[in-house]
């Protein structure tokens, strides 16, 4: 079922009236708020224009050829205070002179995640920020792996090459991830399948943990992580930078080199980058095998920038190749190596999407479409049968329409609709995981912020979601021709007691529609027999969480609690049940659940050159029933203490850091899972950067598990094949920035 909404884009049109195109700019200094120094080559951004410059040698800059209306403009400066301020500018020229603290903890940054640009603090959901250096300096050989640094966030893994994101308990589907806002769409319906993306050019990634069905859909029950690009160019640079990686324990080489460059209304970059690893060794020195895996992937984006409206372009190539340890492969790969010979996933991802705002007056538009092309292939070996093997496709056009209604100071209206058209398609193969099946998603949503008493930020909206999935009927699997239905909606305000001490609290409910394999599965998948249920009823999750923030210069805690309730909770799990073959059934399942927990994080900077840093996850996921729910995290409490000065001789920005992780006992297994023992981690790390001639080069040394511990964490799928998580890895890390103009 394909649904129009040109009508929708005629009418935002039509209420817009005659518009008039703007001349702002917005000039001034940025200096040391204490000593009066300027401060040279501060970064200043406009997120909502793509549109950022650097203060000069004397601490000025300008920015030309603004729109009319609110905008959010961000001063940031290594070691200082980062300052967002909201202008609203009207066919004038702003001077604006910006006075920065000197300060090592940020206690906010400028977020695109809740809806619509603004700060942390402006949020009655809570974004969690991971910073690409942040990436970088996490050591492993698979960036997914440095988003569990956040509490209440996990990784389910099949060593190091494939891992999923567990956001409080809730994984698959239930996950939604954005690349540059595009809903990534490549078979994540199981723990096999990882997300086709990788960390080269980002800028920074965003978390939301809890409903996010409001804005993002029913893919979004359990929360959204969104991959935000690097930023461009500074007006009038090209500028570029070359990282390179490498990882011990894998013999891992990680290399990307990227482009850029910005005129005063166009602006472009292209990327390209490789990853190639061996099988990983686990505490003892043991090869874990067919574990190796292998990427390429390049990038390119184009855009131009005018007063009446934001015009971009973007390309995304991955072709990642990540062997499987399962039972068959075991066998057969005895050497270790890089190449993927046999037993592992082919897959090509390929992405074209497009970002536009108009600037119309009082109202802004966002105008977005995409479409996404992959493909999933499972190369086996010549001693399989055919229906082994799996080739499909599965294609995504999607778009989305959003309206800014007009806004002052302390309120914002958004409405909006979103749709796609999803096709997957078998080829050769015999092997149909997923039958040949066509989805239709369409939804129209509204969001309402609010300051009152210039201390309570409310938060409401709504959303309505329709969905019609059809499928072929295949040898063992029947058509499905469904349509589901159901309303999101939310409940939030963040009340500001003083400066810094912020109370967060949120009512969300949101609601899940079965995936294709859910409601068709009926074969092998890999190594195991999966049954899925066209029976299957939506899913509809009811949360509240509270939440406290405080931060000074010294100190920044956040303490949050939530409540996740859950019926017809959809999941799967092994059964008692058998095949003629010997093979267990994995069945798809619902039940009444409930998840529940905590998360603790302490930032300290009791003087200058000492940062301690701590948190602390906790979580239970049981079944109406009194059964524990399957992959659920085991408690873990992680730790760092960084020693960093400004400058030691010729280093800049020098730092050690020495932490660990502690991972509690899992003794709640579910059904045919089984209890996992704690497990301790240390790691530590040494860098600094070296400036050489204007570019400041950086280099720093990481080692996770610095004392070679053996274990296995709760959530690993190598787990029941008896395959202890990786020994000690040592990461050693360059990036040398350089500039053409």
């Amino acid at each position: 079922m394909k649904i129009k909404y040109s009508w929708f884009i005629i009418m935002l049109f039509a209420i817009m009236g005659q518009t008039g195109f703007a001349q702002n700019s917005i000039k001034g200094k940025v200096t040391d708020k204490s000593t009066g120094e300027a401060l040279p080559s501060a970064n200043i951004y406009i997120p909502e224009q793509s549109k950022g410059t650097l203060t000069d040698k004397n601490g000025k800059f300008i920015l030309k050829n603004l729109p009319n209306g609110k905008v959010k403009i961000q001063f940031s400066y290594i070691g200082y205070k980062t300052i967002i301020k909201t202008l609203f500018l009207n066919d004038t020229d702003t001077l604006l002179d910006v006075r920065m603290d000197q300060s090592a903890l940020q206690a906010e940054e400028a977020v695109i995640s809740g809806g619509s640009y603004s700060t942390q603090h402006e949020n009655a959901i809570k974004i969690d920020l991971i910073k690409n250096k942040d990436i970088e300096a996490a050591g492993t050989p698979t960036f997914m792996a440095a988003l569990a640094n956040v509490p209440g966030v996990d990784m389910i893994s099949k060593g190091t090459g494939v891992a999923k994101p567990v956001i409080r308990g809730l994984s698959m589907t239930n996950i939604l991830m954005l690349n540059n806002g595009v809903k990534m769409e490549n078979f994540q319906f199981s723990q096999d399948h990882p997300f086709i993306v990788d960390e080269f050019g980002l800028d920074r990634i965003e978390v939301i943990k809890g409903p996010a069905s409001l804005l993002y859909g029913s893919d979004a029950v359990g929360g959204v992580i969104n991959l935000i690009k690097e930023k461009p160019a500074p007006t009038g640079k090209v500028i570029g930078d070359y990282n390179a990686q490498y990882h011990s324990n894998t013999e891992g080489l990680v290399t990307n080199l990227g482009v850029k460059g910005s005129s005063e209304h166009f602006f472009w970059g292209v990327r390209a980058g490789i990853k190639s690893n061996e099988d990983y060794k686990d505490g003892d020195g043991n090869r874990v095998p067919n574990t190796r895996f292998n990427e390429k992937s390049f990038k390119a984006n184009i855009g131009m920038n005018k007063s009446f409206g934001l015009f971009r372009l973007y390309y995304d190539y991955n072709r990642p190749e990540l062997g499987m340890c399962v039972g068959n492969s075991v066998s057969r790969v005895i050497e270790n190596g890089r190449k993927n010979n046999l037993w592992y996933q082919d897959l090509t991802s390929q992405i074209i999407s497009t970002k536009n705002t108009l600037f119309l007056k009082r109202y802004k538009i966002d105008l977005n479409a995409a479409y996404q092309m992959n493909n999933r292939r499972l190369q086996t070996d010549e001693s399989m049968p055919a229906f082994e093997m799996v080739d499909m496709d599965m294609n995504t056009l999607s778009y989305e329409a959003k309206a800014y209604l007009p806004s002052t100071e302390s309120s914002e209206y958004i409405i909006g609709i979103q749709g796609a058209d999803k096709t997957n398609k078998n080829h050769k193969a015999p092997n149909h995981v997923i039958p040949n099946a066509h989805v239709s998603d369409f939804s129209v949503f509204g969001l309402a912020q609010k300051t009152l008493f210039n201390k309570l930020e409310m938060q409401a909206g709504a959303r309505y979601d329709y969905r019609y999935i059809s499928t072929d009927a295949e040898t063992n699997k029947d058509a499905v021709n469904k349509n589901f239905g159901n309303i999101s909606g939310s409940l939030g305000a963040t009340y500001r007691i003083t400066e810094s001490f912020l109370l967060r609290a949120n009512l969300a409910s949101a609601y899940r529609t079965p995936n294709i394999a859910e409601l068709t599965e009926n074969g092998m998948h890999g190594i195991r027999y999966e049954q899925g249920s066209s029976a299957l009823r939506s899913q509809r999750n009811y949360e509240a969480d509270l939440s406290a923030h405080y931060h000074s210069k010294y100190i920044i805690a956040d303490i949050s609690g939530f409540y996740n309730r859950i019926n017809n909770y959809i999941y799967i799990s092994p059964t008692s049940d058998s095949t003629a073959s010997g093979s267990r059934i994995y069945r798809y399942s619902q039940t009444d659940s409930k998840i529940y927990g905590s998360e603790l994080s302490v930032d300290i900077l009791p003087v200058d050159w000492l940062d301690v840093n701590t948190s602390y996850s906790y979580l239970i996921g049981k079944q109406d029933n009194g059964n524990y729910l399957p992959f659920i995290p085991q408690n873990k409490l992680r730790f760092e203490v960084t020693l960093k000065k400004r400058k030691i001789a010729f280093f800049r920005n020098p730092f050690f850091k020495i932490g660990g992780l502690y991972a509690a006992k899992q003794n709640n297994p579910a059904m045919f899972e089984t209890t996992t023992d704690n497990y301790f981690l240390m790691n530590a790390g040494i860098g600094t950067e070296i400036k050489v001639e204007n570019q400041m080069i950086s280099l720093s040394i990481q080692a996770n598990n610095l004392l070679n511990e053996t274990y296995i964490d709760h959530l690993s799928t190598l787990k029941d094949m008896g395959y202890n998580d990786i020994g000690r890895n040592i990461s050693v890390n360059l990036k040398i920035p350089f500039g053409i103009k």
